[in-house]
């Protein structure tokens, strides 16, 4: 038997053996960059809390926590421009605040408000995306409409272990790569598509080896490490911007938390693990290096806390109040000009 081996230019498109890592490995921290990606996983982990309760009170209808998975939204979040483009899917709320849209406005849709709650083309942030994968082929195509008109756009898309099984994601990576579109795809492997684990899912060593059947770069990054995934998501988006082409990022990560509130986790996830992986929640990890190194005091620590708590309050103040949804908004932004049809309805109100 002959064994073939990759030629150069396709060995470089491989991910990393093991997960990129920064934390606890004696990296030089940015003094600045890394207490404030601190006081964000602080804020994030709060108002992850905070939406889980408001949909025990009723207040939402239902929530996909990211608690566990804050690094990868935080980072996704801050790896971008504000001329860039954040296609989140739908546990994404963290990022889409992070980037800018107000915290009740973005938890507008699983509110069942209007239009998903915002405005996309104000952060511009596609709105948060519940059928899986879908967003990634609207990511691809905005990339490469904006390298056909020059634009110095960078499209960035999120999408979950489970989400890699849909056609939608092998459609994406595929157009992208060919077209040499500026987007990033970020895959945030937690382990579990709902109760389906990884090993069920795929049988490649990596989702992040996906990447070289495209003709693309995989990166390989440990997802609870948030100075890593930034690091690794901003040479990406570097790389996209320059005409590299596009990223295909798989960070591991684990949802520490049910799949939403609907779900009961115990039945598909031992103990054990779940504990395991809290040894490797981001916020102790990023907290335990800022303190070897001096960057993270009690004073500091608790002003993480109380900037958190400001911001869950005002949450809190803004969906524990009714909505006061106007009927008339049923027609509205259904077709550019109503048809007779949709005028006959409104009128008969």
């Amino acid at each position: 038997m002959t064994i073939v081996e990759l030629p150069a230019e396709a060995r470089a498109l491989l991910p990393e053996p093991e997960p990129h890592r920064l934390l606890g490995t004696g990296a030089t921290p940015d003094p600045t960059l890394w207490p404030e990606l601190y006081r964000l996983l602080v804020r994030g982990r709060r108002l992850n809390e905070q939406a889980t309760a408001l949909t025990r009170q009723g207040r939402l209808a239902v929530y996909p926590s990211s608690t566990g998975q804050e690094a990868c939204q935080i980072a996704a979040a801050l790896a971008l421009e504000p001329r860039d483009w954040l296609f989140p899917s739908y546990r994404d709320t963290l990022a889409v605040i992070t980037r800018g849209v107000p915290a009740p406005a973005a938890l507008g849709l699983l509110r069942g408000e209007w239009h998903t709650g915002y405005d996309p083309r104000e952060h511009r942030v596609a709105p948060l995306c519940t059928p899986l994968a879908t967003q990634l082929p609207h990511a691809t195509g905005l990339a490469h409409a904006a390298r056909l008109r020059g634009d110095d756009v960078v499209a960035l898309a999120l999408v979950g272990d489970g989400g890699t099984s849909e056609g939608d994601f092998h459609e994406a990576l595929n157009f992208a790569a060919v077209w040499r579109a500026p987007v990033v795809f970020l895959v945030q492997n937690n382990q579990y598509a709902i109760s389906v684990p990884l090993a069920v899912q795929t049988a490649a060593p990596s989702l992040a080896h996906k990447a070289i059947g495209y003709g693309m770069p995989g990166r390989l990054v440990d997802g609870n490490d948030a100075p890593a995934v930034l690091q690794v998501l901003r040479e990406a988006v570097a790389r996209a911007r320059s005409g590299g082409g596009p990223t295909l990022v798989e960070a591991v990560t684990y949802r520490l938390d049910a799949h939403t509130n609907a779900d009961d986790a115990t039945r598909y996830r031992p103990p054990e693990e779940v504990a395991a992986w809290r040894e490797r929640d981001p916020l102790t990890l990023l907290a335990r290096d800022l303190r070897a190194h001096g960057l993270l005091t009690d004073e500091a620590e608790r002003a993480a806390r109380a900037d958190a708590e400001t911001h869950a309050a005002g949450l809190r103040a803004a969906l524990t109040a009714d909505a006061a949804p106007d009927p008339a908004d049923l027609f509205a932004h259904v077709y550019a000009t109503p048809t007779p049809h949709l005028r006959e309805q409104r009128d008969a109100r």
